[in-house]
């Protein structure tokens, strides 16, 4: 633990913002999969589910909760399994 009043204040903030992320990250997951079960569903609105996908993971990658390899590589797979169902 701690002594120094600023590194006190840095397990503060270093908790709150590994919570922040924790909840980010779960809801990219969560899209992500959403996306995924839409096209292997094969619904009619998976072009609109695959965009909001894919801006979820430009965000996340923007605020560097992944890396933009990670979030390329991820966006390209969606883009390619919507190219094979359509």
């Amino acid at each position: 633990m701690p002594n120094i009043k600023s590194a006190k204040k840095r397990v503060k903030v270093i908790a709150a913002k590994t919570e922040l992320n924790k909840a980010q990250r779960s809801q990219l997951r969560s899209t992500l999969k959403k996306a995924e079960l839409s096209l292997a569903e094969g619904g009619e609105n998976c072009a609109e589910v695959v965009r909001h996908a894919i801006k979820t993971v430009d965000q996340a990658a923007a605020k560097g909760i992944i890396h933009k390899n990670v979030a390329s590589r991820k966006k390209s797979a969606l883009v390619c399994k919507l190219n094979k169902i359509g």
